[in-house]
């Protein structure tokens, strides 16, 4: 696992996939918006959405990847 790669990506996660961090992070109200069927949201919130849910996938991404190459 490169140790510099995972640093950069958990840097992603904590400054553009959790902001703004007060009232609550952005990306979980969008998530919770959608989650009540996504009445009203106009692109720009779709934009946001993925905007902030990206370090998250590719934070996942990064990590299976690395699994599967240990297995392999």
């Amino acid at each position: 696992m490169n140790k510099k790669r995972l640093r950069l990506i958990i840097i992603l996660v904590l400054t553009l996939g959790l902001a703004p961090y007060s009232p609550e992070p952005h990306l979980f109200g969008k998530i919770r918006w959608v989650a009540g069927g996504s009445v009203g949201m106009q692109p720009m919130d779709w934009f946001d959405l993925v905007l902030h849910g990206f370090p998250f996938v590719l934070l996942l991404v990064y990590l299976v990847l690395t699994v599967r190459k240990k297995e392999s």
